[in-house]
């Protein structure tokens, strides 16, 4: 007997802005994965290499249901582990979002997958709760510890960031931290030992992403950013682990 797929338990009906999908991705979360990037973001990073998706747009080219996007979920279903939603920034259509989740966990076919948010960890505690029940992990951008510096990168104040980080850790859900490095910006060693005894104050063993900036597909800038060789990467990794035994991954 083949189960009939069913949303049944949970009702596809709330709409949300979606930019694009991705069938397969191995860079988005643990496993290969179905990717849903959500259309704006509220944070204007200097380094941003989907800038097109940063506007709030309502258009009706960007309105998705729930309903639409499961079809290509399960065709895909074979061949990933999981699905991951980014941006954007997904946090800003949590309704939306967590109406997705819902969705894939209440149907037979699709039980099995597991369900990230790709994250700048601007919102605020009320919206990971309300996600935290149909969540499995979460990948938070911090984009520098100086809250000076993050502003410059983003326009935004990293203090949300910090209380995203620690709020996830202590929800179980936090799956890694992603540091971008840009030459010249973020890169100072002081700056990143700083960062890392906070972060391993949270928890020493947390898995780290260390990302390289590359200019290729960014957004212009004046004057143009700079690349991190591959050697100072590995010194920054090194510099992590100096402090505590992260799980850290450069790429």
């Amino acid at each position: 007997m083949t189960a009939t797929p069913t949303t049944s338990a949970t009702a596809v009906t709330t709409g949300g802005y979606v930019a694009d999908t991705v069938t397969f991705s191995c860079v988005d979360g643990p496993g290969n994965r179905f990717v849903v990037f959500l259309q704006g973001c509220n944070f204007d990073c200097v380094a941003c290499h989907n800038p097109h998706t940063i506007p709030l747009a309502t258009g009706e080219h960007f309105h998705t249901t729930v309903a639409d996007l499961l079809p290509r979920v399960r065709r895909a279903a074979p061949f990933i582990s999981g699905i991951t939603v980014s941006g954007g920034e997904a946090t800003l259509q949590p309704d939306f979002l967590h109406e997705l989740f819902s969705a894939v966990k209440a149907d037979p076919t699709l039980g099995r997958l597991t369900c990230f948010v790709d994250s700048n960890g601007s919102c605020d505690e009320a919206t990971w709760r309300h996600l935290a029940p149909v969540m499995d992990g979460a990948m938070i951008d911090l984009k520098c510890f100086d809250d000076v510096i993050h502003q410059q990168m983003t326009g935004q104040s990293n203090e949300p960031v910090l209380h995203s980080i620690r709020l996830l850790h202590e929800m179980g859900l936090l799956d890694e931290v992603r540091l971008l490095i840009l030459r010249g910006v973020n890169d100072d060693p002081a700056l990143l030992r700083r960062t890392a005894e906070w972060l391993a104050a949270v928890d020493p063993t947390m898995r780290i992403k260390l990302i390289g900036f590359r200019a290729h597909g960014a957004r212009p800038h004046e004057p143009a950013l700079e690349e991190p060789t591959h050697d100072a990467l590995q010194a920054i990794a090194a510099l992590l682990l100096d402090v505590a035994a992260f799980d850290i991954c450069v790429v």
